[in-house]
């Protein structure tokens, strides 16, 4: 009689208990599945957004590289493709820094020094430079050029006589005067990328610096 008993309350006890087990094992499946379940949700969540800035920064890119004008005329095939010298590097350097890293600019960086208008376009805010080329201060007579180069204060007045104190587009080169730094007004004027500043050619325009826009000319001018 007392071992039925015993085998009896055995019994109940297993079948109370077996519920709770259950419950308990089914309880670490829901919470293992619910675990995978979000890892898996935020890997696909942050693959997602990852995936999404990589779109949108790469379009901003090609709208701001699309957006951006390219500079215009027969002398920019003189201009290096790479390196400081080039439209990229030149972008990246205030006016003065940006025309010594170009060759074709190399005179005018002579000249620019000579007066010690470095430091003064290089601080500028906004500037627009008609750049003579060299072929431009080599069709003055050499005897007159040197003579140029050794007075400081005439230098200074033709050079500061091609230096507008604002950004010009092209568009703003189709018929109009401005005053420049020296303090006399040049005249500009063309269309459809053939323009000319006080009758000098413009052969490379729209040519962008740190902090000017730069425009090469043929002529030197003189105030």
């Amino acid at each position: 009689m007392n071992t039925r008993m015993r085998r009896t309350a055995i019994a109940v006890v297993t079948a109370a208990m077996l519920p709770l087990s259950l419950a308990a094992c089914g309880s670490d499946d829901a919470a293992d599945t619910n675990d995978t379940a979000q890892e898996e949700t935020g890997a696909d969540t942050a693959d997602t957004m990852d995936e999404g800035a990589e779109e949108d920064t790469g379009a901003g890119m090609d709208e701001g590289m699309a957006g951006a004008a390219a500079p215009f005329g027969p002398g920019c095939a003189a201009v290096p493709e790479e390196g400081p010298g080039s439209f990229e590097g030149m972008a990246e350097e205030p006016v003065a820094t940006a025309a010594s890293n170009n060759p074709e600019l190399s005179t005018l960086v002579t000249a620019l020094t000579e007066a010690g208008l470095v430091d003064t376009l290089n601080s500028a805010e906004a500037l627009t430079v008609f750049a003579p080329t060299n072929d431009a201060f080599d069709a003055i007579p050499e005897e007159d050029l040197n003579a140029l180069l050794a007075d400081r204060d005439q230098l200074t007045e033709v050079l500061t006589y091609h230096v507008v104190g604002e950004r010009l587009s092209p568009e703003d080169l189709e018929d109009a005067d401005y005053e420049t730094l020296q303090g006399e007004e040049v005249t500009v004027s063309g269309s459809d990328e053939e323009y000319t500043v006080n009758g000098a050619n413009v052969v490379c325009g729209d040519v962008q610096t740190e902090n000017a826009t730069v425009y090469l000319i043929d002529e030197v001018l003189m105030p």
